[in-house]
């Protein structure tokens, strides 16, 4: 299913249950005179609450790379898990920015054995990852990269170097850096922290769910880069039934 098609599903069920599903874009969230929250939509509507959920997820911060933004998602992708099975066995170049972008090579190399790692970005090259790599046959080129070059079809056909030289390419695989989309929540002091595995900058919880503001709980990607559907949809359950426990407590 496509997400926006998942999304859907997922409203039309809570629906079912009395829920309230607004379209719109919360813009800020503050205090109200009675320790609650005003969540300040566009076009001026507020909602007020007791508790507020922050569930707003990542923004992928791409490498400026002519070409990156316009097929990302399509051609360009970043998860061997999300994405390897479709591109196996195809033409994949590697586009490396930070260091922790080798992470998932020796994955990528298990899908294919037509990979090009390129390092564009500070990598040293000859961190000691890239042995194995290397020993299994896979190209390591340390050279800025110019443009994702687009075909005729649309598709992509190759990653053209600062130099001039092309690399042909079925697939381009990069390293985004992640950051929680908490910009609503910058009023009540929400700050941001640095992912421990160097993933970005992601809001921390305690372990039920709760941030440093209080009331103010959050859960999926927003807490975790590594997360997918499945671990977020399950961690937004759980801080969930944190959330009507905090409740009925209160009451």
């Amino acid at each position: 299913l496509s997400p926006v098609q998942f999304t859907a599903i997922g409203r039309d069920e809570v629906r079912r249950y009395g829920v309230e599903v607004l379209a719109g874009r919360a813009v800020d969230v503050t205090r109200d005179d009675r320790g609650g929250f005003r969540v300040g939509l566009v076009g001026g509507h507020t909602v007020i609450a007791r508790r507020v959920l922050a569930a707003s997820g990542l923004v992928d911060e791409l490498p400026d790379i002519d070409g990156v933004a316009e097929h990302w998602g399509g051609d360009v992708i970043h998860c061997p898990f999300c994405h390897g099975y479709e591109v196996r066995d195809r033409r994949i170049v590697q586009i490396v920015t930070p260091p922790s972008g080798l992470h998932p090579s020796p994955l990528l190399r298990q899908l294919t054995d037509r990979l090009t790692v390129v390092l564009h970005g500070d990598v040293d090259r000859g961190d000691p990852a890239l042995a194995p790599m290397r020993a299994a046959g896979v190209e390591v080129r340390q050279e800025r990269v110019r443009q994702v070059v687009t075909g005729d079809d649309g598709h992509v056909t190759a990653v053209e170097l600062v130099g001039g030289d092309r690399i042909g390419a079925d697939a381009v695989v990069v390293g985004p850096g992640f950051r929680a989309r908490a910009e609503p929540f910058a009023t009540l002091g929400l700050a941001l922290v640095d992912h421990p595995n160097g993933l970005g900058r992601v809001v921390e919880t305690d372990a039920l769910g709760e941030t440093s503001v209080p009331g103010l709980f959050a859960a999926g990607n927003i807490t975790d880069p590594s997360h997918q559907v499945l671990q977020a949809a399950a961690h937004g359950s759980r801080i969930g039934a944190m959330i009507s426990f905090s409740l009925a407590h209160e009451d």
